[in-house]
């Protein structure tokens, strides 16, 4: 029954929205607006319990990787980001670890009652997706991860869209034409898109002492589109998350830090196509990725 499953799940959702709209306005209304701990644990509670309400109905089930490569802070975390669901899965992998996230959103997902609120109430950023000057962008993302300590991650999704089969060759074909030196490495890319470099490397300036860290998975790319998700529905296997960690001393600065980021994304990918092959994905399907300036 995976349409009442489904259903099942956006009641959960709807009941989790309530509360914490109702958690935030009391809040407010005590005057605790501006207590970052208790949103933060807010935000904690919200998006584990939502794992769990996924779990429960439609038996979406995480399996992480050496999630101890997470802490300690400060940490930069590039995710991929391949449907709804899991733009969950960094703020899940930092509750399970009590990391506080600092996350680079598109400015949509203020739409979400609860991101509005909350999201506001933290240090994060919603990135106007079409920025009339994007070096401002970019210096408020620098100036996001200016203090991160070591109980801080700061979250953004590098590949700038939703990646399909289409819009990975338009990217690709942007590149070309305006630097044809990146087409090696971001040429044979199969599920992962090209990332936007600038907008992690403006993190990392913000966080020079921060470490990278790279997140992928497998086992959501069937529902990239949400028509496809009873087909899939209850899922058969876990999903797969990898959690891979760059020591800052690895990381170069400059002219040398695109294609850096290139070969270890390009890296991620190959592991995809490896790991691809053992989980039964439904033909066609691809990764994608949220809004991120550069």
């Amino acid at each position: 029954m995976p349409r009442l499953r489904l259903l099942s799940f956006a009641l959960g959702w709807s009941a989790l929205e309530s509360v914490g709209v109702g958690v935030s306005t009391a809040l407010w209304a005590v005057g605790r607006a501006d207590d970052v701990e208790a949103h933060v644990a807010l935000q904690r509670w919200w998006a584990a319990r939502l794992v769990d309400t996924l779990q429960r109905t439609v038996d979406l089930r995480f399996e992480v990787d050496d999630i101890e490569a997470l802490t300690p802070g400060p940490i930069v975390m590039c995710s991929q980001h391949v449907s709804m669901p899991d733009a969950l899965i960094p703020a899940w992998l930092l509750g399970q670890v009590g990391m506080r996230p600092r996350f680079v959103m598109k400015a949509d997902l203020q739409l979400d009652p609860c991101l509005d609120i909350v999201g506001n109430r933290l240090p994060n950023h919603f990135v106007d997706r079409d920025p009339e000057d994007s070096e401002s962008e970019l210096a408020l993302l620098e100036e996001l991860a200016v203090g991160a300590g070591s109980d801080d991650a700061c979250v953004i999704f590098p590949e700038g869209m939703i990646v399909t089969d289409a819009g990975r060759e338009r990217a690709k074909s942007r590149i070309e034409a305006r630097n044809p030196d990146r087409m090696a490495l971001v040429g044979p890319l199969q599920i992962l898109g090209p990332v936007r470099p600038s907008g992690t490397a403006a993190l990392l300036r913000g966080a020079p002492d921060a470490d990278l860290v790279l997140v992928t998975h497998v086992g959501l790319e069937s529902l990239q589109r949400l028509a496809n998700a009873p087909a899939r529905i209850p899922f058969d296997s876990p999903i797969r998350i990898n959690v891979t960690r760059i020591s800052r001393s690895d990381i170069p600065d400059g002219d040398e830090f695109t294609p850096w980021l290139d070969a270890r994304w390009a890296e991620c990918d190959r592991s995809l196509v490896s790991r691809a092959g053992t989980v039964d994905l439904e033909p066609g399907t691809t990764s994608g990725g949220l809004h991120a300036p550069g």
